[in-house]
């Protein structure tokens, strides 16, 4: 049973070192627009750590929340002011993560990444066994570390002719 109410995913949300790198990043290469920004909160109290989950004295310097009209970024950027890891964790680290972009041209794609000087692990791979049969991927890494991939399946995947459950396609 789900979470009464449940509807659908609001947001993802993460930190980055400076908010303005990001939010540029972000509306250059992947045309998101900036809804609005806020900050700093600073809580007096363990108000931090009860509901963030972080150092009671961090410091949250600035909030931005942008949108590509698909899915809703929410951004942080924390002050130095406590001892905390300036290093984004990879996939093989417990919290891991990545966001992946859908692009109908995966070779376009990633000589674009290339011309912008963004780095691209390896090349594209190309499932042609499985369940995701189909499918082309690469992941890039941002300015500040953070792993990004590109995603494109242009004549679908190979479950899509097996399973009941459709997954979201941007195609």
């Amino acid at each position: 049973m789900a979470i009464p109410g449940l509807k659908k995913t609001d947001h993802i949300g993460f930190t980055v070192p400076n908010i303005d790198e990001a939010i540029a990043f972000f509306s250059q290469h992947f045309a998101f627009e900036l809804a609005y920004k806020f900050g700093p909160f600073i809580a007096e109290d363990n108000w931090m750590a009860e509901h963030l989950n972080v150092n009671p004295r961090a410091e949250i310097k600035k909030i931005a929340v942008m949108s590509d009209s698909s899915i809703n970024l929410e951004i942080f950027e924390y002050a130095d002011n406590i001892h905390r890891s300036k290093t984004a964790p990879n996939n093989a680290d417990i919290g891991g993560h990545h966001i992946a972009f859908y692009v109908g041209d995966m070779d376009s794609a990633v000589a674009y990444l290339k011309e912008q000087g963004i780095e691209v692990l390896g090349s594209p791979n190309i499932m042609t066994d499985g369940p995701t049969a189909g499918e082309s991927w690469v992941y890039f890494m941002s300015p500040w570390g953070m792993q990004l991939e590109l995603v494109s399946s242009p004549n679908g995947k190979a479950y899509e002719r097996s399973s009941s459950l459709s997954l979201f396609d941007p195609r």
